[in-house]
Formats: C-alpha cells, structure tokens, sequence
C-alpha cells in the first residue's frame, strides 16, 4: 500500500511532529467535536473544551501512538493490538469515528506543517492514516 519512500516520509514527517503532539492531536479532536457533534458522546466524563488539560492529553496519546505506529508500519497491527481492545471492547467506540478524526488530522496537518504538506506528503499521510484506522477496526469484525 505504501512505497519505501512513503513510509520514510511518514516516519519523518511523526517524528517532527511529536514535539507538538499535544497540539496537534487537542486541534484534530476539536476539529472532529465541533464538526462532527454525535463523537463527543465518548467523552462525557471529560473537560474537551479548549485548553483543557483532558483534551490536550488525550491528543498527545493519540498523536504518539500514531508516530510510534510510523516507526515501524510493517507492524502496526501488532503495534495498535493493546489499543485495538481497548477502543472495541472496553470504550466500544463506533469504529466510523476513527476515519472521522483521521480527516481531522490531515487538516490539522495541513495547517501545521504549512509548505511542508506536499501533495506528496498528503497522499502519503492519508494512506497511513487510513491503515491505521483500518487496524483499529479490525477487532470489530
């Protein structure tokens, strides 16, 4: 699915961003809330208004998980498996919801990579990021 040359862009472009992973992945998980309302019922129980402390750390590991997915793609399933169960059996998390902050964060990273998000770079990321919500919805089947 993704050549060599993507996968080390991919790799390169996580590991520039996980300095401001807590950022990146508060501004995706606002973006999904306010344009996709019905993703917020999973956090009832947390502060997710901007700025709050819950937000920005549950973006952070969000962000984190997917570059540590990005070190090594050939093992994302066995990468993801401890989140795979978590988001299926204990969270029951609609998987929908992974493809819907997937496109969250390719416009978050539009933003934050400027220049930098090539067309080359897009399609790339896009590829990754669809992967990585396919494996996480694999334990719904």
């Amino acid at each position: 699915m993704l050549s060599k040359k993507e996968k080390q862009l991919i790799r390169e472009i996580w590991e520039r961003l996980t300095p401001v992973a807590e950022d990146i992945g508060a501004d995706a998980l606002l973006r999904m809330f306010a344009s996709y309302p019905g993703t917020k019922t999973y956090f009832s129980h947390l502060d997710i208004g901007p700025g709050s402390a819950h937000l920005s750390s549950h973006g952070k590991k969000i962000v984190l998980a997917i570059a540590e997915g990005a070190k090594d793609i050939s093992q994302l399933t066995v990468t993801l498996a401890p989140l795979q169960t978590l988001h299926a059996y204990q969270l029951r998390i609609d998987p929908t919801n992974f493809k819907l902050l997937s496109h969250c964060l390719l416009v978050t990273l539009a933003c934050y990579m400027g220049e930098g998000f090539t067309p080359e770079a897009h399609a790339a990321i896009d590829k990754f990021l669809s992967a990585f919500s396919a494996v996480l919805a694999e334990k719904y089947r």
